[in-house]
């Protein structure tokens, strides 16, 4: 799919996922209003921030399309992290907000009020689950196909919060059943403490994105394939560095090559590396390859075994951990495994 096609889908999908936020929000707010339970009045607060989130989210998704410029000369991805930074302190705040409003309310449930309708509860709370599970799962299978990350955020934000509407409603049936009024503030408590959760870990993965943090799992990925593909007069790959900007990469490495190449022989190396990485991870990686000479001390793991200018055994085929690729040191011979 063309990445104009993959963008127009993706800010499709977030506009649906912003109009379905405040058509739920509304649900859950005259749901909490016919049944007074503090769980549902948390879920709507929840949701109302679902309806911000969706809004950043088309923000997000409009500026991050954008084309480089020479302001921007990497593009616009990094607003994708700021996106993220900013849902994930709001939902902290409203965190916070159920937690306090919880105790501050608690005191009326201290004189055994019942909570009425709470079969309407069960059921329109039962709903919206249904609605933010799948929009979440199409979100976030889309996102993935696309590489899409504020799409993927979205999706798990949806899932996440369905997971908490299935036990609000659980602990509606059980309130319904029991006639324990307790149970009401239990659930909010329980339901804002993994709002906090969820909002911190947004703002930590926000943060790492940018401050360029070292992303172990993409750099293993990146590892694998490379020794799928190691051609013969690739001899070493070090300092190897992967910058996202929102769903774009940036590569940064460096290739050893056999010293008696040429510019042209050089840049047909790196012209392959570069091939090989855009089959793997699309057209939005951009790679950056410093050429270094090999040495005499290379000639252990060279893979060219009809190089006239060899000066040492070829003991074994070595394999190119993340360790390895991450190296800093320039021309600095591997130990062999």
């Amino acid at each position: 799919m063309e990445d104009s096609k993959k963008i127009k889908l993706n800010f499709g999908l977030q506009k649906i996922i912003f109009f379905v936020a405040i058509v739920l929000f509304f649900i859950k707010l005259i749901t909490w209003y016919i049944t007074s339970s503090l769980s549902i009045f948390s879920d709507a607060i929840e949701s109302f921030i679902n309806i911000i989130s969706g809004f950043i989210g088309l923000c997000s998704f409009y500026i991050s399309s954008l084309p480089k410029d020479n302001n921007h000369p990497y593009g616009h991805g990094k607003i994708e992290f700021i996106s993220t930074a900013i849902e994930g302190f709001l939902i902290f705040f409203v965190g916070i907000t159920i937690f306090i409003n919880t105790f501050i309310r608690v005191k009326y449930h201290m004189y055994g009020i019942f909570l009425p309708k709470l079969d309407y509860g069960i059921f329109l709370m039962s709903f919206t689950a249904i609605i933010n599970y799948f929009l979440g799962f199409l979100a976030c299978k889309i996102g993935h196909k696309n590489g899409a990350l504020t799409l993927i955020a979205s999706g798990k934000h949806l899932k996440i919060d369905t997971y908490s509407t299935l036990g609000i409603v659980i602990g509606l049936i059980l309130l319904n059943i029991t006639k324990c009024i307790w149970i009401d503030p239990i659930i909010s408590i329980i339901f804002s403490s993994v709002i906090l959760y969820t909002g911190l870990k947004l703002l930590r993965n926000a943060i790492a994105g940018i401050m360029d943090e070292y992303d172990k799992k993409l750099l293993k990925k990146l590892s694998l394939y490379l020794n799928e593909k190691k051609d013969i007069y690739w001899i070493d790959l070090h300092h190897l560095k992967v910058i996202k900007y929102g769903s774009a990469l940036h590569v940064d490495c460096h290739l050893t090559v056999p010293w008696f190449f040429n510019i042209k022989e050089a840049n047909h190396e790196v012209k392959k590396l570069t091939q090989f990485t855009e089959e793997k991870f699309g057209s939005k990686v951009e790679l950056s390859v410093h050429v270094d000479a090999c040495s005499n001390n290379h000639c252990i793991f060279c893979l060219n075994h009809f190089c006239q200018g060899r000066k040492k055994f070829f003991p074994k085929k070595i394999f190119w951990t993340l360790d390895k690729i991450s190296n800093s040191k320039k021309n600095t011979p591997i130990k062999v495994d």
